[in-house]
């Protein structure tokens, strides 16, 4: 799930300040403490490799996030696939894969209890 800053509902609309929310943006309940993560990946960058060895090949921690510039592609389990653009807010669900088609700088916060394994996992394929 994504949605770009412009067609956010705006909340609030006053001189020199402006909030907007999107309601309903995933579920965090049950999840516990989130880790805040920030991220880099090249042009090209493809991390579904990486993520070989895990359940359905896939990152199984679910995200939310905010893509500060670039552009990313997310492959998700059943095989649909969604472009995210500079300055989207988006949500990917458990069973995803990421691929930087341009170069990308994005924030994460994650289950820290889940995407920390993840994490882990792909530094263990990085480094043997």
């Amino acid at each position: 799930m994504r949605i770009p800053k412009s067609e956010m509902p705006v909340k609030i609309d006053v001189p020199g300040a402006m909030a907007r929310q999107q309601t309903d943006f995933g579920d965090a309940s049950g999840y516990g403490k989130i880790g805040g993560e920030h991220f880099t990946l090249a042009q090209g960058t493809d991390i579904s490799e990486l993520l070989q060895g895990l359940e359905g090949d896939l990152c199984q921690a679910p995200h939310w996030g905010y893509l500060i510039k670039g552009e990313l592609t997310v492959r998700y389990q059943d095989g649909s696939e969604e472009a995210v653009g500079s300055g989207d807010l988006f949500y990917w669900p458990p069973g995803h894969t990421v691929k930087a088609t341009q170069d990308a700088e994005f924030v994460l916060f994650s289950p820290q209890h889940e995407h920390t394994p993840v994490l882990d996992h792909i530094n263990r394929k990085l480094h043997s």
